[in-house]
């Protein structure tokens, strides 16, 4: 059953696979994929009333977006994309995130599982998985 409550609180970057080649398939440039493989975010999911936002810290840079589920919006991403974005929640509480920009698309999952949170990135068959622990 879908339980968005399990995403909140603030989880930092324990482990990630894949993270620099996912970087380069949306056009990241080369400095900004070295700054990225260092940063150790710490991400922060709340909500007030319908609408969660998610925060990303690191030393290098913060980032946020809001949204409602089910609900398209405008998101200006941490590596200077402006995307159409969807998020939805389905039955097996996973969060599906769907950016599309310039006719590409990506796919970003979010998912709890032996109480982390498990992120998975995908465009064009390249997956990127990052795990993080709730602080």
């Amino acid at each position: 059953m879908a339980n968005a409550e399990a995403f909140l609180g603030r989880w930092r970057l324990a482990n990630s696979e894949g993270f620099d080649e996912y970087m380069k398939m949306l056009g990241v440039s080369m400095p900004m994929r070295k700054l990225g493989a260092m940063a150790k975010p710490d991400v922060i999911i709340s909500k007030d009333g319908d609408k969660f936002t998610v925060k990303t810290e690191s030393t290098f840079k913060t980032s946020e977006f809001s949204f409602i589920l089910g609900e398209t919006f405008d998101e200006d991403t941490i590596d200077g994309r402006k995307t159409q974005t969807l998020i939805t929640l389905d039955d097996n509480n996973v969060l599906t995130q769907k950016q599309e920009w310039d006719g590409k698309e990506t796919t970003i999952t979010r998912k709890i599982e032996d109480g982390k949170l498990v992120v998975e990135c995908v465009m064009n068959g390249v997956k990127c998985t990052r795990v993080y622990q709730k602080v």
